[in-house]
């Protein structure tokens, strides 16, 4: 897999790597200071708030944690780190900067990027039945769920994946590679009927350009748009209701339906209903239990 979005922390973590700290107030940088001498690494101070740091690569797991402990989320977002081999840079390394909290996550879901990388995932199906009419207990479709699986091959809590991926900057790749995955499963299982592929809205920045790969997989994968319904997941809220829309017509114009997971749950008010005017709903248990 070749993937910008998933590039590894370990390529840039060496047997001996120099941190390029540079934090966003003199205070932070103190505290930072402090963290490296704590561990008793040599550091180098330059331009006032900027932290030069000598790490062994068996310490650099306690350095980030250190750091990760120390400093609050708005300081992690605005700290930038750096990493090379030699104590000096040149104008190409400027290229390679992270903020402070991607790099911690990053390194910290290492075991999420090589399974990605390892493909060790796969789509698990459940059957979507008619409840009542003639066609009652028959399959109308299935939902495609997806599982990642760690290094020795147990499954991984989906929502702990995906909660972990959004901290880490990879929520866009796990996203695109889940629905990838569902549209190749289901051809190659050759489900009959309606096949629900979920998506999560955060991770679509821009809908002509994220959902392509996810449309070209359908056609190369021989499945016919009307049957391949997009699910929107209440995992994340979606605060742009626009850019939300732009999505939903994205794949209604491509020939695809659309639906609403769990409606009455969380985020997922009636009002989203009446806004998005979806193909399908899910409903919320708590709206149905006991009727």
């Amino acid at each position: 897999m070749e993937c910008k979005e998933c590039e590894t922390i370990k390529q840039h973590i060496f047997r001996e790597t120099y941190f390029w700290v540079y934090s966003p107030t003199s205070e932070s940088h103190k505290r930072a200071l402090e963290c490296a001498k704590t561990l008793e690494l040599p550091t180098h101070t330059f331009a006032t708030t900027g932290l030069r740091i000598f790490v062994s690569e068996e310490k650099v797991g306690l350095l980030l944690t250190a750091l990760f402990g120390e400093f609050n989320g708005q300081e992690l977002a605005n700290t930038k780190i750096l990493t090379s081999e030699t104590d000096d840079l040149d104008a190409s390394d400027f290229g390679r900067v992270f903020q402070a909290d991607v790099f911690i996550n990053r390194f910290q879901s290492q075991w999420i990027i090589e399974s990605l990388e390892a493909r060790s995932f796969e789509t698990w199906f459940q059957p979507i039945v008619h409840a009542s009419g003639r066609h009652q207990g028959e399959t109308f479709g299935h939902e495609g769920l997806f599982r990642l699986r760690d290094t020795l091959g147990d499954i991984i809590p989906p929502a702990h994946v995906f909660d972990i991926a959004g901290k880490s900057d990879l929520l866009f790749t796990a996203d695109l590679l889940a629905r990838r995955s569902a549209v190749e499963s289901a051809a190659k299982a050759g489900l009959k009927g309606k096949v629900f592929i979920n998506f999560n809205p955060s991770s679509i920045y821009d809908p002509a350009y994220c959902l392509r790969a996810t449309a070209a997989a359908v056609e190369e994968a021989g499945l016919k748009p009307s049957d391949v319904i997009f699910e929107l997941t209440e995992t994340h809220e979606a605060r742009d209701r626009a850019h939300l829309k732009g999505i939903l017509a994205f794949y209604r114009n491509a020939g695809f339906g659309v639906a609403l997971d769990d409606i009455g749950s969380g985020w997922s008010g009636l009002n989203m209903l009446h806004e998005m005017r979806p193909d399908y709903v899910k409903l919320d248990m708590d709206l149905v239990r006991n009727v």
